[in-house]
C-alpha cells in the first residue's frame, strides 16, 4: 500500500481514545498515513555529550552526573527541593519547582544521565527544567536522538513518540516502495519504510540526513514526474503549425523609436519557434518591472493574427487591462489589427455587438479582465491566450480561458521574477523565457528609508522634482480611516497633500472609485495635468508614466516584498533618475526590518523574489497556495535546489524512455496515470 493510501484511522492504535483522537485531529492527523508523515520539527541530541564546562546559549547540557547533596529552601507551599550534582568537569544545582517528590527518587552518591538547559544564576550553574535517568546498560532516552513534534495542548512528546513508533511497527514494513530501484541506487536513497523509520527515530545524524534527503527527493520527484508527463502529453496534442513570415512583427519592430533588448529578442525567437511546431506552446515570460514583457506579448500575437487567428489577452485588474488596451491601440492599430476591450461593466448592447464580432472573427485581439471567462464569450478561431500577472489567476481559471480554443498556445507573463528552484517546481511543465536586461538608458532607482516623523524632508525633495517638471506617486495601505488601525490613508492624505504641494495638482485613485473617474484620473496623470497621484496598491501593476520620478510608499512595513518591488517599479521607466522613499512607522517587527533592508540593498527582482520566498513561502508567490500544490511536507526548495534538479532530470528521463511506465522497475509510478 502507498503511504498516501494508508487511511486506517488512528483510533485503531493502542492507547488512542476519544480524547487523544481529538487532540491529534487538531494537528491534522486523522489516519495512519498522516501520522507517519507528521515529521519532527526538530530533534533533541542526547547522543553528543556536553559537560558543565561546555555551557553555550541555546544548547542543552547532556552529561553523566553524580548526586552530591540535597536541601530544601523556602517554606509552606513555596518549599522547594534543590539537588547538587557534579560531572567530570564541574558542579551544578537542579532546582525542582513543584517536583519535591524527586527527594525520594533521587539518591545521593548515585549516578544519573542528565539533560537540561542551564544558566548561571546566583553565582552557580543552575537548571529548573531537566530530565534525569539512572545510569544503566540500556537507558530509555539517553544516548539517542529524540524527535520533537509540534503539539496541541494536552498532547505530550512522549505520547506522540509512542504512537508514531507503534504505527511504524505495525504498518511501516508493509508499505510499497514509491521509487524505482534504479533511482534509489543511483541517488543513494533509502527505501520508503527505512526512510520513515529514520526520519522519526534516527540512530545517528547520518541516518537522519539520508532519510530526510530520501523523503524530500520523493516529494520533489512526484511533482516533476507530473510535470514531465504533462509536457509529454501536450506534445501529443496536435494543432496546425504557424509558418508565418513575421511581416507584421518586422513592421512593428521597425516602427519603434528604440531597439529591442537582447532578452526581448530571444524571448520572441523562443515564442516563434514554439508556435511553428504542431504542438501547443505553454511558455512563461518572467522579467523585471519595466523590462518590456508586454511588447514581447504584442509581437507574439502578431504572428497568430497574421495567419487569420484570434488572440485573447487577459489581465487581473481593469486598470491594467485598460493600460494594455491603450498600448495595443497605439502600437497595433496602425498595422490594421482589430482590437476590442471587454470588462464586466460593458453595457448590454455594447457587449452584444462585441460578442457577435468576436464569434464571427471580426476581432483579432480581445483584451480584458475576468470577463473573458464568461460562457457567452466565444471565439471563431482562438489560437493564442496571453495571461498577464498570471499568479493572480488560479490554475483552473487559466485552463478555462484556454478551453475556448482548440489546444491554443498559452503565454503567461509575470513581473515577479521567480527563482530557478521555484520555477522548476511550480512551473515545471512550462518553458520559461527570462527578460533581465533593461531598456538602454535606464538608471538604478535610488531607494531611501525614512521614519514617519521625518517625512517633511521627503516632501521637500519631492517639491524639487516637481519644480523640474517631474511627477510623483504617494501610496498608502488604506483607502480611508480605520477605527482599528492607526494608519494614514489615501483619502485623508489626498486632502493634506493638495495643501502641502499647492499649486501642483493631485489626483486620487483606489478600488472604490468608479471606473470612469479612475480612467480619467489616470489619463490626466499620464498627460501631466496631474502631478501627484495619491493611491493605494491598486497602482502596483500596469501603470506606466515615464515622467514620474518619485514614489513615496507610506507605512512601507505593511507591504510585502513583492508589492514593494512592484510599486517601486512605477518609477524608473525612462532615462530620468528616479527615487523611491519607504516611509515606515515604529516599532518594526524583525520580518519588516528584513524586508526594508532588502529593498534598500538591491533592485534585483530575482534576489528580492528569493528572499520573499524564504519569508512567505513559495505558494504565495506563484499563486498556487490555494490548490495545496506547493504545501511541501519535508522538501524545502530554498535549500533543496540540487535535489530538485536531480528529481527533474530523473523524471524527464523516465517519461522520455518509458512514457507508458511499462518497465517493471517503473510499475510503482503507475499511480500517476
Amino acid at each position: 500500500m502507498r503511504l498516501s493510501n494508508l487511511k486506517i484511522n488512528v483510533n485503531d492504535l493502542h492507547g488512542v481514545g476519544k480524547n487523544t483522537s481529538q487532540l491529534l485531529s487538531k494537528l491534522g492527523i486523522i489516519n495512519i498515513g498522516e501520522l507517519l508523515t507528521y515529521f519532527p520539527r526538530a530533534y533533541e541530541d542526547r547522543q553528543t555529550k556536553r559537560s558543565f564546562n561546555q555551557l553555550e546559549t541555546g544548547k542543552a547540557i547532556n552529561t553523566q552526573i553524580t548526586v552530591t547533596g540535597k536541601e530544601f529552601f523556602g517554606f509552606g507551599k513555596k518549599r522547594t527541593l534543590k539537588i547538587f550534582v557534579t560531572d567530570d568537569t564541574g558542579t551544578a544545582s537542579l532546582v525542582c519547582f513543584g517536583r519535591s517528590f524527586l527527594d525520594k527518587q533521587i539518591h545521593i552518591d548515585e549516578q544519573y544521565y542528565l539533560y537540561g538547559q542551564f544558566t548561571i544564576k546566583y553565582g552557580e550553574l543552575q537548571c529548573s527544567s531537566f530530565e534525569l535517568e539512572p545510569v544503566t546498560d540500556k537507558p530509555k532516552n539517553f544516548g539517542k536522538i529524540l524527535p520533537l513534534y509540534s503539539l496541541s495542548e494536552g498532547l505530550s512528546q512522549k505520547t506522540l513518540r509512542k504512537l508514531v513508533k507503534q504505527a511504524l511497527d505495525l504498518y511501516g514494513k508493509s508499505l510499497e516502495e514509491e521509487l524505482p530501484q534504479s533511482i534509489l541506487s543511483k541517488n543513494n536513497l533509502l527505501n520508503n519504510s527505512i526512510a520513515l523509520k529514520y526520519i522519526h527515530f534516527p540512530n545517528n545524524w547520518q541516518q537522519y540526513e539520508q532519510a530526510r534527503n530520501s523523503l524530500a527527493y520523493l516529494e520533489l520527484f512526484n511533482i516533476q514526474l507530473k510535470a514531465a508527463l504533462d509536457r509529454f502529453n501536450r506534445r501529443n496534442l496536435k494543432q496546425k503549425a504557424i509558418k508565418s513570415k513575421n511581416k507584421l512583427q518586422e513592421q512593428l519592430i521597425d516602427s519603434l523609436p528604440f531597439s529591442l533588448t537582447p532578452d526581448q529578442s530571444q524571448a520572441i525567437q523562443d515564442i516563434n519557434n514554439d508556435i511553428s511546431t504542431p504542438h501547443p506552446m505553454y511558455r512563461l515570460i518572467q522579467g523585471e518591472v519595466g523590462s518590456g514583457k508586454t511588447l514581447v506579448a504584442f509581437l507574439s500575437a502578431l504572428n497568430a493574427i497574421e495567419q487569420g487567428y484570434q488572440v485573447a489577452f487577459m489581465a487581473p485588474t481593469e486598470l491594467l487591462a485598460k493600460q494594455h488596451g491603450e498600448n495595443a491601440s497605439q502600437l497595433l492599430m496602425p498595422l490594421g489589427i482589430r482590437i476590442a476591450f471587454m470588462s464586466g461593466k460593458l453595457k448590454i448592447k455594447q457587449r452584444s455587438i462585441l460578442l457577435e464580432k468576436l464569434k464571427s472573427g471580426e476581432i483579432d485581439l480581445l483584451i480584458g479582465t475576468h470577463a473573458l471567462f464568461s460562457s457567452d464569450v466565444q471565439f471563431k478561431s482562438l489560437r493564442l491566450v496571453i495571461v498577464d500577472e498570471q499568479h493572480r489567476f488560479g490554475v483552473e481559471q487559466r485552463k478555462e480561458l484556454a478551453a475556448k480554443g482548440h489546444n491554443p498556445d498559452v503565454l503567461l507573463m509575470t513581473a515577479t521574477p521567480i527563482p530557478r528552484s521555484l520555477a522548476l517546481t511550480a512551473f515545471g511543465n512550462l518553458d520559461i523565457s527570462t527578460i533581465q536586461t533593461m531598456p538602454m538608458g535606464r538608471k538604478r532607482i535610488e531607494t531611501h528609508l525614512s521614519k514617519q516623523d521625518s517625512e517633511q524632508k521627503v516632501y521637500d525633495f519631492i517639491k524639487k522634482e516637481l519644480a523640474s517638471g517631474h511627477q510623483a506617486y504617494f501610496v498608502y495601505p488604506l483607502i480611508d480611516q480605520s477605527e482599528k488601525l492607526d494608519l494614514l490613508d489615501a483619502e485623508s492624505m489626498y486632502i493634506k497633500l493638495q495643501s502641502e504641494f499647492a499649486p501642483y495638482h493631485c489626483g486620487l485613485i483606489h478600488s472604490k472609485i468608479q471606473e470612469d473617474l479612475k480612467t480619467q484620473t489616470m489619463k490626466e496623470f499620464q498627460e501631466n495635468k496631474i502631478q501627484i497621484l495619491v493611491a493605494t496598491s491598486v497602482v502596483e501593476v500596469g501603470v506606466d508614466v515615464p515622467n514620474a520620478t518619485c514614489i513615496v510608499i507610506v507605512h512601507a512595513e505593511r507591504f510585502g516584498l513583492s508589492t514593494l518591488h512592484q510599486l517601486r517599479g512605477r518609477v524608473g521607466r525612462s532615462e530620468l533618475q528616479s527615487y523611491a522613499f519607504l516611509i515606515y512607522s515604529t516599532p518594526l517587527s524583525e520580518e519588516a526590518k528584513q524586508r526594508l533592508k532588502i529593498m534598500k540593498e538591491t533592485n534585483d527582482g530575482f534576489r528580492i523574489s528569493q528572499e520573499d520566498m524564504a519569508i512567505r513561502g513559495p505558494g504565495d508567490i506563484t499563486g498556487v497556495r490555494q490548490s495545496g500544490f506547493m504545501n511541501f511536507v519535508i522538501a524545502d526548495i530554498t535549500v533543496d535546489g540540487d535535489l530538485l534538479i536531480k528529481a527533474r532530470d530523473d523524471a524527464n528521463s523516465i517519461i522520455k524512455e518509458d512514457p507508458d511506465l511499462e518497465n517493471p522497475d517503473n510499475y510503482c509510478l503507475k499511480w500517476i496515470q
